[in-house]
């Protein structure tokens, strides 16, 4: 691995990253919250400072990222934004621990929080905490159409952007930059869309711009302490599903669609099973709620809470805590599923969950057919088996960490609900669990060695597991050197 190229790759994201501490700058000179204005200038100033030392510091060409190369750069940047990410909560007095988790909360769309008292915090600071999701949403999506298509991590990204296992068309431009470029330009659409539509709705201007960025990037932050639920309209809670849905569906998908090919759209795999999981547990949940609550509001709260697990987004618009055990089991099954590849969702992805379906039985009929060739197929074509590795090696290590993240919290005084969907609600980036981290609670209470792994976990899982777990090997370490390709 070449440090070098590394480090200046690195740091020319952290000076692009130190211009946007501007904006709750701008923010909290409008609310005339003057106080906080200390903490954003000093955490933009320090990013663009330590962007420029890094970028001066390797006289390195960064023309071809070699696939560890890719893997350090995607990890350590997100770490380091998340660090820095963080000045402003330490600013307005919250403790390192807790701004760190907060911050990396914020960077990786999870949506959990420790804030316990939102009315202590300005516009400025919750704006910040909104627009560190709104950039998380942005940086996913360059993580799945500009890092990972090239370095085949879990399999998902391999087939993103695959003409061997998708149509050619999958590639919606011939170069990387314009695809980043066009689809960017989708998603800040999508987020003014969204915003008007909310503040039509009734909701407060700043709070719908809010909810908006929040809502696309798939990262639940509401400056309401009760998010969704605080404000009692069935209409903006339809229109927050509405663009849940879109922001856990392939954004490449959908940009098709626009542009004219709406067949692409149910001849997608990955589309159909998405629909066909939310149709299956908002009918589950719809069911086991007209029970006790009869009536549209049954459905809407089956809908809405369907698609914020799933899309991991975490808005609450009910307290699902005085659920039954078996409404809140279907919601638990979500937190194992997450969006589609290539969406500002996280999770394990629809399309693994296909995938891993298809091989399940084509194994069981390869037993009834030991002689028979049986390839698992997507978009018609056949998965390579490489592929179908990575996706189940993917899986093993979810799971590993995922036990492992439930273990350590569960260890440090939680109850087996709370340490269990705490794991998964972090690794998954979800935000809000069960028990003492349902919706209307916060993480706030747990031992700061749980938030420590929590906060880790939150990095892991945003970067596809595979990607930070990989820099961990001694090998890498060992055959890293400083010199790159001189200029």
């Amino acid at each position: 691995m070449r440090l070098s190229i590394v480090i200046q790759v690195s740091g020319r994201i952290l000076r692009l990253f130190g211009a946007m501490f501007l904006v709750p700058v701008v923010v909290a000179i409008y609310y005339g919250e003057r106080d906080d204005i200390g903490g954003f200038l000093l955490g933009g100033l320090l990013a663009s400072v330590i962007g420029q030392v890094m970028v001066h510091a390797s006289q390195a060409s960064a023309e071809d990222l070699r696939h560890i190369e890719a893997f350090a750069v995607t990890s350590g940047t997100w770490l380091l934004v998340a660090i820095l990410g963080a000045i402003p909560y330490v600013w307005v007095g919250l403790g390192l621990l807790d701004a760190f988790f907060e911050s990396m909360s914020g960077f990786t769309t999870t949506g959990a929080t420790v804030f316990t008292d939102f009315d202590s915090f300005g516009r400025g600071v919750m704006f910040w905490r909104t627009l560190s999701q709104w950039q998380g949403g942005l940086g996913v999506i360059t993580l799945f159409i500009v890092v990972l298509p090239r370095v085949a991590v879990g399999g998902v990204s391999s087939l993103f952007f695959s003409e061997s296992a998708g149509p050619a068309e999958e590639k919606l431009k011939p170069h990387i930059r314009e695809t980043a470029a066009y689809l960017w330009l989708f998603y800040v659409g999508l987020t003014l869309m969204a915003a008007i539509l909310l503040a039509v709705a009734g909701m407060p201007t700043y709070d719908a711009v809010s909810h908006a960025m929040t809502t696309l990037a798939a990262g639940g932050f509401s400056p309401n302490a009760q998010s969704i639920m605080g404000y009692q309209s069935a209409a903006v809670e339809w229109i927050i599903c509405v663009f849940m849905f879109l922001a856990g569906a392939n954004f490449a998908l959908q940009y098709r669609v626009l542009i004219g090919r709406p067949r692409r759209l149910f001849g997608d795999d990955e589309f159909r099973a998405y629909v066909t999981i939310i149709v299956l547990a908002v009918s589950c949940l719809t069911l086991l709620l007209w029970s006790t609550n009869p009536g549209a509001s049954s459905v809407r709260a089956a809908t809405f809470q369907t698609l914020s697990i799933l899309t991991t987004t975490g808005y609450a618009s009910v307290d699902s805590a005085g659920w039954s055990d078996q409404a809140k089991v279907v919601l638990l099954a979500l937190m194992f599923i997450g969006g589609c590849a290539g969406s500002a969702a996280g999770g394990p992805k629809v399309l693994r969950h296909v995938l891993v379906g298809r091989s399940t039985l084509t194994e069981l009929r390869r037993i009834l057919h030991p002689r028979a060739v049986l390839p698992v197929k997507l978009r018609g074509k056949v998965v390579p088996e490489e592929i179908m590795r990575n996706v189940l090696v993917f899986f093993l290590f979810y799971i590993l960490m995922f036990a492992l993240c439930a273990t350590v919290v569960i260890g440090f005084g939680a109850d087996i609900v709370t340490g269990l969907t705490a794991a998964i609600a972090t690794l998954g980036n979800i935000g809000p669990g069960l028990g003492a981290v349902g919706p209307m609670a916060n993480y706030a209470h747990l031992h700061p060695v749980s938030k420590v792994v929590l906060t880790l976990a939150m990095w892991i899982g945003r970067l596809e597991v595979l990607t930070v777990l990989a820099l961990l090997r001694f090998e890498v370490w060992r055959s890293s050197h400083w010199r790159g390709i001189t200029r």
